[in-house]
């Protein structure tokens, strides 16, 4: 299980983007409070954890639940703005939201709920075969062009973990497929999202997806 002490991190709340533990997230930075960021966190211990906001209000609500990163690569270009590559730690449940001086945000993350860091367990042949199968379907009726080789070759962790951050699913799908406690469950939900899409008015591009 992981390390039960609060810590106290920097937070960047942005709709559809999910971190994963041991999976990267390469990111743009170009808002002033989120250079502030990443310049505080390349000074320290170059942590941030990466959540969703919940609802259009300003500051935005945000969900409970996100992923702590550590920055593996930083790129500061001539403008200020940043290119950098977070590398996916371990989930993390928001205690409170901190009161801080900071342009960014930042909160008290509970790590101990989250049983992220042995390897997961593989998928049955016949569930990673369901998944391979569909996300061909549904990268099809998207019009994405996919090197299906490759993917064949990625572990059952990584082939999840990508689908789930490169499909154009609702904010609230991507988060119960963050939350989800293991591998083959999320696999199931990238499945049956996968499909109920497809289902919709407007197909794999229509505007829902199944909750």
């Amino acid at each position: 299980m992981a390390d039960d002490s609060p810590l106290r991190i920097p937070v960047f709340p942005l709709a559809g983007a999910l971190l994963f533990p041991r999976a990267q997230l390469p990111l743009h930075i170009f808002e002033p409070r989120y250079r502030s960021m990443v310049r505080d966190s390349l000074a320290g211990d170059r942590l941030i954890g990466m959540i969703q906001p919940r609802g259009p209000d300003e500051p935005p609500n945000l969900f409970d639940v996100g992923c702590l990163g550590r920055i593996e690569a930083a790129e500061e270009l001539e403008d200020g703005r940043f290119n950098i590559v977070l590398e996916g730690l371990g989930r993390f449940r928001v205690v409170r939201e901190a009161s801080v001086d900071t342009l960014y945000r930042q909160v008290d993350a509970d790590r101990s709920g989250f049983d992220d860091l042995g390897e997961p367990d593989p998928l049955g042949l016949a569930q990673r075969a369901e998944l391979e199968r569909e996300a061909r379907r549904y990268a099809d009726a998207l019009g994405y062009s996919v090197d299906w080789e490759a993917v064949t070759r990625l572990d059952d962790e990584m082939l999840v973990n990508a689908i789930a951050q490169v499909a154009p699913f609702d904010v609230g799908s991507k988060q119960a497929l963050l939350e989800a406690p293991d591998i083959a469950e999320r696999c199931d939900l990238l499945v049956q999202f996968m499909q109920f899409q497809q289902m919709v008015p407007g197909g794999a591009e229509g505007p829902e997806t199944l909750q």
